[in-house]
């Protein structure tokens, strides 16, 4: 795709492309990022903020009404956007410590896909906290169906700044709609732990995994014998080294998020 938007920054055009690789599972919508990036100034980190952070409250607030009016799927596309817009918002603020904004558009983030989780009938998505050394680490089982029948599994997870809640369009979706239970969660150093237990990344992510899959083998969804592990982006550093010392993983996939 020719660059159209924000010509001279290739950080503003790799954030907006993001956005829009989202659309085929309901992160986006082609006219409101268009919109959105057509009002941001070029290189101005506070002007990205802004603008997404406004679109993101627009159609948050337009799926809290249609939930009120008993519009259930208009409601839960629109959640399911205003949480994408919103990681949007708060994408650039990483490095600005203690900065309120980003983790107010964070929560609201998750906030919102947990809101359209909630009105999914088919396949069912429920926010698990997986137990990890003593705390836990937040993410979503998504089930086929009710029928408690063992099913191959994809465990995911992404890397520095994508969400758990990301993964929803990543590959999430698309696996739980052709047989797959899947368990996506946000890792120490990821967003999740990184913004409220103050958990950092670590290198041996094996003892990130083992528990995970300990979590996994608990629920009667999930075929123990056909566990897979997906990492992407930084993930596809980690999840590696992960696999090369935790030997139940049937399979692996490293994606290292940017193909070109």
């Amino acid at each position: 795709m020719k660059q159209l938007l924000f010509p001279n920054n290739t950080q503003f055009w790799y954030e907006t492309l993001r956005s829009m690789s989202h659309i085929a599972y309901g992160g986006a919508d082609f006219g409101e990022v268009v919109s959105t990036a057509s009002r941001i100034t070029e290189g101005d980190y506070d002007s990205w903020y802004t603008e997404w952070f406004a679109t993101a409250g627009r159609v948050s607030s337009e799926a809290e009404k249609a939930l009120a009016a008993g519009h259930r799927v208009s409601a839960r596309d629109g959640f399911l956007r205003a949480s994408n817009y919103y990681r949007s918002a708060e994408f650039f603020l990483h490095g600005k410590d203690c900065d309120p904004r980003h983790d107010h558009a964070y929560d609201r983030s998750v906030e919102c896909f947990k809101a359209a989780a909630a009105l999914y009938t088919t396949p069912r998505i429920e926010p698990v906290l997986i137990p990890y050394e003593n705390t836990t680490l937040p993410g979503y089982l998504y089930r086929v169906d009710d029928s408690g029948t063992p099913r191959p599994t994809l465990i995911m997870h992404n890397g520095f700044d994508g969400t758990a809640e990301e993964l929803h369009f990543f590959g999430a979706m698309a696996a739980v709609e052709r047989g797959y239970t899947v368990l996506a969660f946000d890792g120490p150093g990821m967003p999740g732990p990184r913004h409220h237990q103050g958990l950092v990344f670590r290198p041996d992510w094996e003892n990130v995994i083992t528990p995970v899959i300990d979590f996994a083998e608990t629920i009667p969804e999930v075929d123990n014998s056909r566990i897979a592990l997906i990492g992407l982006s930084m993930g596809g550093v980690l999840a590696p080294r992960a696999a090369a010392f935790e030997h139940r993983l049937a399979a692996l996939i490293a994606v290292d998020g940017v193909y070109d």
